[in-house]
Formats: structure tokens, C-alpha cells, sequence
């Protein structure tokens, strides 16, 4: 059986594309996000993937397949010199932004007459549009995803704080598949399986670029910091789906009793923004476009105060996701980038009212040929806890 399978022939040679756009010879792929777009699996080595010809893996370990033309087992990744004449390159990709200084000056010796590109930036162009195995893994996901949030409800007890309620729905997450681990771009960007936010703590700031906050703990200052879960306070879930390899993304909102008009209100305007905003996305609708539009429907509703979020506020209304749970593109008014086929986006307008919480939804959606499909169809009204 060959290594690579049709589905990660179909990334190498959009890879390839883009390589030959870019005027680069050859790509050098290492993190174990790029590992598992370009072959499915993580593993400690290299991926040597030329403009033209066949992909090479270099691998360490572990030694799961037979060697081949195209898989080589070496004691340390200098050795790829035996298999490719890399002092004949003349430019060479490398994961800059993934890699550290140490990482990346090692494999500069091994092409010593090429110059350097980033690849990170191609390799994040190339992912924002899926492939057909890709898009069957995420509808997959977005099940498991969908039938977690339904236990939801029957989780929560009197006396509960946010954090209890969180563990009780990490727990139901990990019993349904979840593998646990969430992969973000950036190296200040850490979550652990996504943030419930409920009171005041809906609107604290964090220094993480999600798209609301949460103070969370010192070691992780995001999300669900103990809160106790009482009478006319807005609880706002927001656990990532990671039912496998790819992510799917999905808020809903639910309260203890009954909350303020004001936050009805405005949980209705989050789906109307939804409906309309969702409806003109189609292929080569403009991201900028989306978000404006959102904005405009926010301002016309008297909102803006309080849209995403009180005391830091996000500039973004929705953002690519995939391998990692924050990719490209990103929906926000200075974005150069178009909607196309096959891409995965996470649409979340959100509003924070202090001392209630955090209103609106989130829903993962893919970019069809015509328009948009609605990949995490659960129920969207507010759903009182204390109800059920």
C-alpha cells in the first residue's frame, strides 16, 4: 500500500501549485499540524515535498510502515542529504513561525546554498480549502459535536459553578470521542476543549485572541473561573468539537431562570445576524463584507456596546477552522480574503451584558458552490437550565 493515500496526494499537489506560484523549490514540513495535513499521521521526522515528483518522508520514529521510494527511517534528519542533493537548491520553505530558533538554524545547514521562505503562510493558504476527505471528517465531527450539546440540560444541577458544569460537559465531550487536545495557531494561544462563560466573568478580558474571554485561572487566564451558576445569569457554552482529527465550532446559550429582556433581545439578534448575514455569503463574497454587514446590523440595533465583548472587544465576527480551531480565513473589516468553495468557517456574533453574561450563538458552516451549509444545526434558543 503506498504511504500516501489519493486524498493527501490531492494536498501535495496543491502544495506543489503553490510552491511553483511562489517561485520556491522545495517545501521542508515538521509540525505535527502540517505532518498530519500533508499525510495523515504525526510522527518524528521531516516531510521533503519538491514543486515537482513525488513527496518524501523522512522519519525518526515511531517505525510503522515499510520502507520505500518515498519513506526513509534515518537516525537524524541531516541524513535526508543522503536521498536529495539539498546543497543544489536554490530556495527552500520552512515552518518559521511553527519552529524554534535552534530547530530552524539546524535545517538551514542542511540547504546551505538556498535561500529561506516561510512557509507557514503557504501551508495556512493551502489548508483554508478542503478537500473531500477533510470535509467528511468534519461533518463527522460536527455529529458527535451536535449530539454532545444535547446532553447539555440534563448535566447541570442546583448549586452548581461554571467550572463543575464545564467538567460535567468535558467529561460527556471525552465519553463521545473527543480526543481531548486542541490544536491553536499562534504560540500565545492556549485553550483546553473551549470556555463557558457565565456573570461578569463573560466580559473580563484575556490576553488570548479568542473571541470572547473569561479570566479562567493564572495558569490559563480563559474561561470558566468558578462562578456560581444563580437565578437570571446567562450561560454561554463554547466547547470546540475535536471528535477525531478536524475541528468543528458551536456556541449555544442557556440560562438559570429567567434573563432580562434586554439579553433576549439580543440573543435574537445574534440569530438574525445569522440568517441574513449567512444567506449573501456565497463563493467570492468578500470577509471584510461579512463582518461589516454584521457591524452595521449590530450599530443599527443600538448594540454596539456591548458586541463582542464589554471591556476588550473582538474585531472579528467568525474565522476559518479545520486542524487547527483558529485558521484562515478570518471574517474582520480589514481582511483581503474572498469566501470560496470548500472552506470551513465558524460565524459567532456575540453580545456581553454585565452581570447577566454572554448571548448569542456560534455555528460551523461550509462554503458550498451556491451559498453556505449550516454543519451544527442544534437547537438555538436560549434554554433554561433549570427547566428541563
Amino acid at each position: 500500500m503506498e504511504f500516501l493515500q489519493p486524498d493527501y496526494r490531492l494536498r501535495v499537489a496543491k502544495l506543489q501549485s503553490l510552491l511553483r506560484r511562489q517561485g520556491i523549490e522545495a517545501l521542508v514540513v515538521v509540525s505535527n499540524v502540517n505532518l498530519l495535513y500533508v499525510c495523515g499521521e504525526v510522527f518524528a521526522g521531516l516531510a521533503f515535498i519538491p514543486r515537482e515528483g513525488e513527496a518524501q518522508f523522512f522519519i525518526r520514529r515511531p517505525q510503522l510502515h515499510p520502507e520505500s521510494a518515498t519513506v526513509h527511517y534515518v537516525r537524524k534528519i541531516e541524513q535526508i542529504t543522503e536521498y536529495i542533493d539539498t546543497a543544489a537548491l536554490r530556495s527552500v520553505a520552512l515552518e518559521l513561525d511553527e519552529q524554534s530558533y535552534s530547530d530552524i538554524q539546524r535545517q538551514r545547514k542542511i540547504f546551505p546554498g538556498a535561500e529561506l521562505h516561510n512557509a507557514t503562510a503557504l501551508l495556512r493558504e493551502a489548508r483554508m480549502v478542503k478537500t473531500p476527505l477533510e470535509l467528511e471528517q468534519i461533518r463527522e465531527g460536527a455529529r458527535h459535536h451536535i449530539a454532545t450539546y444535547a446532553t447539555i440540560p440534563s448535566l447541570y444541577r442546583d448549586g452548581m459553578t461554571d467550572r463543575d458544569l464545564q467538567i460535567e460537559i468535558e467529561r460527556e465531550m471525552r465519553r463521545r470521542g473527543s480526543i481531548g487536545i486542541f490544536r491553536c495557531f499562534g504560540s500565545a494561544m492556549e485553550i483546553y476543549m473551549g470556555s463557558l462563560l457565565t456573570g461578569d466573568n463573560a466580559g473580563a478580558p484575556s490576553p488570548y485572541d479568542f473571541a470572547l474571554g473569561g479570566a479562567g485561572s493564572q495558569a490559563l487566564p480563559l474561561g470558566s473561573n468558578g462562578t456560581p451558576l444563580r437565578e437570571g445569569q446567562a450561560v454561554m457554552v463554547d466547547m470546540a468539537g475535536n471528535y477525531g482529527v478536524y475541528y468543528t465550532d458551536m456556541t449555544r446559550t442557556y440560562s438559570i431562570g429567567r434573563l432580562s429582556d434586554e439579553a433576549y433581545r439580543l440573543h435574537e439578534l445574534s440569530l438574525e445576524i445569522h440568517r441574513q448575514v449567512m444567506q449573501k455569503a456565497a463563493p467570492g463574497t468578500s470577509c471584510a463584507d461579512l463582518y461589516n454587514e454584521s457591524l452595521r446590523m449590530v450599530e443599527e440595533a443600538g448594540a454596539g456596546p456591548y458586541f463582542m465583548g464589554t471591556e476588550l472587544q473582538a474585531q472579528f465576527v467568525g474565522h476559518g477552522l479545520g486542524l487547527q480551531i483558529n485558521e484562515l480565513p478570518v471574517l474582520m473589516g480589514r481582511s483581503k480574503d474572498t469566501l470560496q468553495p470548500g472552506m470551513i468557517i465558524a460565524f459567532e456574533p456575540k453580545f456581553v451584558l454585565p452581570h447577566i453574561g454572554a448571548v448569542g450563538i456560534e455555528n460551523t458552516y461550509l462554503v458550498t458552490e451556491t451559498g453556505i451549509e449550516n454543519l451544527t444545526p442544534a437547537p438555538e434558543e436560549i434554554i433554561d437550565l433549570t427547566q428541563r
